[in-house]
Order: structure tokens, then sequence, then C-alpha cells
């Protein structure tokens, strides 16, 4: 083990080519690794997110298709009236939630918002390292 870790110490220019490749590959796979946990962040709130929808949408429908069918037996005289209000309530609600919605996606904070911060900041570290970063003067 010793003499390995002298043969990769002794190898020069191509010794220290290798470190670096290494430290890159480390870098990068340490990335991948984060991307990875995002994305399956990412996939289980959207799911999570989709299915509680799912149930709200369907008990809203049920209680919205009772509460009309509730009205019209209530009042019997005037169902045309009530059918109309409910119509119009819920097609008022419908648009309040798709306006809320179009908010909603104009302040959602960019995917893989971690994983870029890391990535530039590898970038300025290892332009900081080279001297590409720096300003002539």
């Amino acid at each position: 083990m010793d003499f390995a870790h002298n043969k990769a110490n002794s190898g020069g220019t191509w010794g220290a080519a290798r470190d670096k490749a290494a430290t890159l590959l480390s870098i990068g796979q340490t990335r991948l690794e984060l991307l990875g946990n995002e994305l399956e962040v990412a996939r289980i709130t959207i799911t999570r997110q989709l299915l509680l929808a799912q149930a709200l949408l369907f008990c809203v429908g049920l209680g919205v298709v009772l509460t009309v069918m509730g009205l019209v037996i209530l009042f019997w005289e005037q169902r045309l009236v009530v059918v109309a209000l409910a119509a119009g309530a819920v097609w008022g609600t419908a648009l309040y939630v798709y306006f809320a919605i179009q908010r909603s996606n104009r302040h959602a904070a960019p995917l893989f918002n971690a994983s870029l911060a890391e990535l530039q900041e590898d970038l300025r570290q290892l332009k900081a390292a080279t001297g590409h970063g720096r300003t002539p003067g």
C-alpha cells in the first residue's frame, strides 16, 4: 500500500494530472448524488401533492353535487335558480383556483437550486485555484 502511494506521488506531471482527474471525478460524483437526491425529493413531493389533490377534488366534487341536489329538493319550485347559482359558484371557484395556480407557478423556486449553487461554487473555486478568476492588474 505504501509502495502504491509513493508510486502515485512520484509520477510527476502524470501523477498530478491523475490526482486532479480523480478530484474532478469525485466532485462530479458528489454533484450527481446531490442532483439525484433533489430529484427523489421532488418526485416524492409531486406524487404526494397529486394524490392529495385527487382526494380533494373527489371530495369537493361529491360535496358540490350532494349540496346542489339537497338545495334543489329543498327549493323545488325555484330549482332552475338554484342550479344556475350553483353553476355560477362552481365556475367562479374554478377561475379563482386557476389564477391561484398561475400565481403560485410564477413564484415557485427553480428546480435544482442547490445543485446549481454548488456547481457555481465549484467553478468559482476552480477558477481561483487555476488563476482564471483573477483580473489583470
